[in-house]
């Protein structure tokens, strides 16, 4: 469908969350902190935290803007972002000042984007005023985020741009050998213009071949030009930091769209803009469908959305994977970049749209964990069972600090602001996906304590086995006063001779009765069974000890 809406200024954030593999050689060393070392091969710079610097004047660059986003969010979301400052009246020892678990590192080579949507179309040039990676404490996730934006724009092209820009890798090539669904070119620009990286969606023989190795989706040359010198794990590329993908090809996106009267727009327009993830911008709407039916119901927020000449008309669409802000571009406040809903976009529902995202990535790869640890557990093999064992219980330890420190669900006092939150939470099933990864840490503990109970109680089995046999022989010493052997004037050398002759004697005994406890403790147990006659209990012990063991 041709669109006559232009796009007075469009911005649109990419979201990678990825999963970060267990580092090889460096034991107790988060992965930021060796990305961090290593800087003179990275192109990523760590990002100084907003309140560093004077506190009283609120630092060097402490913008508004960040105060805006600050105090947005309730204390414990602030402490998780921001980290806290020391108590003035506590000793330093007893209370440090927590550090934030967000640690942000940027790029700075890559200026520009040159995106060429189909084979025959012209590249459009997009700005890119911001690439970075977000590492967070206690969770092997990291992000890839992307920032492009550009002016004056039709909104069909607009919408080409989100639903081809974000992919990791082609599902599929056409006839001619393109890549479907993907743009046909996609180029990083440095800023003096040339090209420095470049998409090879066509290179299909590469994609076929690395999926048939290694069963895994190998991601395409721009994208891995982008995270080095992260290296993606199934690969011989050479890198320290290794990441997996956690999803589909499909990154999450957010994009921010200024049009003139967006009330101008069209049912059907606003259905392919909300249905951005999902839908085509070619297919023909299903009418059907309830997505369709239901969508004001189920995308749309219309809090700010009067449909007056005087009132403001914001509207945001959610659908979990995309969160999409369409405003008046003849609105100031609309495109004011410091107190406005730009401003909004760039710092408050990113955060949100983050940690929404944080919340999923973090609990698939608990997910992943689980089931790898299950799938390597052999129960036949003691050292199996223990590492699985170590495997579940480290899973459950790092599950419980996701819990007390990212897991939550009010993320915000402001109305619009936990209704956004909680559309995309919805959307993205994270409660759900809670409950049964929490589930499934409950059952594994559960079979672990079973089985540690079993162990035990074998244990004690074989133990009282062993004293009841011992009893015999130690009521007997006891009786006789162990004068038995009357040799307290005999030689030191043959005393110590009957000695160790004693010890040695005892633990042949005692590993005898453990070796056969398990045979003394059933025949213990008919012994002990009154309901049998005496003569029929000694001939099942005659029997149970022509029977060979298994």
């Amino acid at each position: 469908m041709k669109s006559e809406h232009t796009v007075n200024h469009f911005r649109q954030i990419i979201l990678w969350p990825l999963q970060l593999m267990p580092l090889a050689d460096n034991a107790g060393q988060h992965h930021w902190e060796l990305l961090e070392q290593n800087r003179s091969d990275s192109p990523w710079r760590r990002v100084e935290n907003k309140f560093t610097g004077n506190k009283r004047s609120g630092g060097p660059g402490f913008q508004e803007r960040y105060y805006k986003e600050f105090v947005t969010f309730p204390p414990y979301v602030q402490r998780f972002l921001y980290g806290e400052s020391r108590s003035l009246n506590m000793p330093h020892t007893e209370d440090p000042p927590g550090d934030s678990a967000l640690k942000i590192f940027r790029r700075h080579d890559v200026a520009a984007l040159r995106l060429t949507l189909h084979t025959d179309a012209a590249p459009i040039l997009l700005a890119v005023p911001f690439v970075g990676l977000y590492f967070f404490d206690d969770i092997d996730v990291v992000f890839l985020k992307v920032e492009v934006t550009a002016s004056h724009l039709p909104l069909t092209t607009v919408r080409d741009i989100m639903y081809r820009f974000g992919r990791a890798y082609p599902t599929g090539w056409d006839d001619v050998g393109q890549g479907v669904h993907n743009a046909a070119k996609v180029e990083w620009l440095a800023t003096d213009g040339h090209c420095i990286a470049s998409s090879d969606f066509d290179n299909r023989d590469k994609f076929l071949s690395f999926t048939r190795w290694h069963r895994a989706p190998c991601s395409s040359s721009h994208w891995a030009f982008l995270l080095r010198p992260l290296a993606l794990d199934p690969s011989e590329e050479v890198g320290e930091i290794r990441y997996r993908q956690i999803e589909h090809h499909r990154m999450p996106l957010m994009a921010y769209v200024a049009v003139d009267d967006p009330r101008s727009i069209s049912r059907e327009e606003w259905i392919r803009l909300g249905l951005i993830a999902t839908l085509h911008p070619e297919e023909p709407i299903p009418i059907h469908d309830s997505d369709v039916t239901e969508f004001n119901i189920r995308y749309c927020y219309d809090r700010f959305w009067t449909n007056t000449d005087t009132g403001s008309n914001t509207r945001y669409l959610c659908s979990g994977r995309a969160l999409i802000v369409v405003g008046d571009a003849r609105e100031s406040y609309f495109l004011n970049s410091d107190r406005g809903i730009l401003a909004h976009f760039r710092h408050q529902y990113f955060i949100l749209f983050l940690i929404a995202h944080l919340h999923r990535a973090a609990l698939l790869i608990f997910s992943d964990r689980l089931v790898d640890a299950i799938h390597d557990m052999d129960i036949k093999q003691a050292s199996s069972v223990n590492k699985f064992r170590q495997r579940i219980h480290s899973s459950f330890d790092a599950f419980l600090r996701f819990t007390h420190r990212y897991w939550f669900h009010e993320i915000s006092e402001r109305p619009h602001m936990q209704s956004l939150f909680r559309l995309c939470s919805n959307w993205l099933g994270n409660d759900a996906l809670y409950d049964e990864v929490k589930e499934e840490l409950r059952d594994m503990s559960q079979y672990l304590d079973s089985d540690a109970q079993r162990r035990q109680s074998t244990t004690v089995v074989r133990l009282t086995v062993v004293t009841t046999i011992s009893l015999v022989g130690t009521v007997a010493t006891g009786f006789l006063g162990m004068n038995i052997i009357d040799e307290a004037n005999a030689p030191i050398l043959l005393r110590w001779s009957y000695f160790f002759l004693t010890i040695l004697g005892t633990v042949a005994f005692v590993l005898f009765s453990i070796m056969k406890s398990r045979r003394l403790s059933e025949l213990m147990d008919i012994l002990s069974d009154n309901r049998t006659p005496l003569r029929t209990r000694f001939a099942l012990i005659a029997a149970s000890s022509r029977q060979p063991r298994p």
